[in-house]
């Protein structure tokens, strides 16, 4: 009896060992993929029992190709090959509507924004999906100023402190850390739990659920507690919130197939207008990566 249980044991012990896997990506040189992105946020702030609601609408086409593999690194060229930007006002209606690929005489945004798109960002990704480092988006802001056409050296400086904001190599480290790190640096078996961090506007502390898992396809749910820290032209939002993520990935590369993040946070912003005048300011947003197959 004794012999028969030790026997059941080391027989489930096998077949835990077995499940085990270790999920990371597993990328060849020439490899590419293409991610398919939309995201909409909507902003509301109230003051006075008035409310003013602002909503961004962004889609975009991003392009991601293996360059070199080395030391369980990967160099990747990462490519806005799209990007369009649509924000409106319920008090101004619409402030901004951008569409990278369509240039206009005379029209600054656009001019900027086309820019921008086929110039390759070096990215070095380790096997868990974090971005250690960037290279090239400074080159790229620089770009994105000198398309303006402004002339003045002191116009043009502003600019690009702006810009770095969102397309500097630190900016851009920070948003796509989103997309790609969400890998356990051990073994997991389905159930199991994990945490990462990172940040930057949205700083997110995670913690991933392998759900789900067969010969092509792993399914992983995060959750996050995040604050987000944005001060732009004299505007400043200090909030905090959380952040639900679904993600299917493919076992064999490691390459997210479709990732769903969707977060609401609250707290306050202040305009330089307004003094110390805090408003009570909501954020909720919803974004889509998918991956395009050929």
């Amino acid at each position: 009896m004794k012999q028969a249980i030790t026997l059941f044991l080391i027989v489930l012990c096998n077949l835990s060992l077995f499940a085990q896997t270790t999920l990371e990506y597993k990328l060849n040189v020439g490899d590419t993929f293409v991610i398919q992105q939309n995201a909409q946020q909507t902003i509301v702030q109230e003051m006075d029992g008035a409310t003013h609601e602002l909503t961004n609408d962004m889609n975009g086409l991003l392009e991601f190709e293996v360059m070199a593999e080395r030391d369980s690194i990967y160099e990747i060229a990462f490519t806005f090959k799209d990007l369009n930007l649509l924000m409106n006002s319920s008090i101004q209606g619409e402030l901004m509507n951008i569409k990278a690929k369509e240039v206009f005489e005379g029209d600054l945004q656009s001019q900027i924004f086309n820019s921008l798109l086929d110039v390759p960002v070096q990215l070095i990704l380790s096997k868990t999906g974090d971005i250690l480092e960037v290279n090239g988006g400074d080159s790229l802001v620089t770009k994105m100023a000198n398309a303006s056409g402004i002339e003045d050296d002191f116009s043009k400086n502003m600019m690009k402190k702006g810009l770095e904001k969102n397309f500097g190599s630190e900016a851009l480290s920070n948003s796509y850390k989103q997309l790609t790190y969400f890998y356990s640096d051990s073994l997991v078996n389905v159930g199991d739990t994990w945490q990462n961090e990172y940040s930057g506007k949205l700083n997110a502390r995670n913690t991933w659920t392998l759900k789900a898992m067969n010969d092509t396809i792993a399914t992983i749910n995060g959750t996050a507690d995040v604050i987000m820290e944005v001060n732009e032209l004299g505007n400043v939002m200090n909030l905090s919130g959380t952040q639900a993520t679904e993600i299917e990935t493919d076992i064999e590369s490691g390459f997210i197939i479709k990732m769903v993040v969707e977060g609401q946070s609250e707290g306050a912003s202040t305009m330089a207008q307004l003094g110390d005048q805090k408003i009570p300011t909501t954020i909720t947003s919803k974004i889509t990566y998918e991956q395009i197959k050929d």
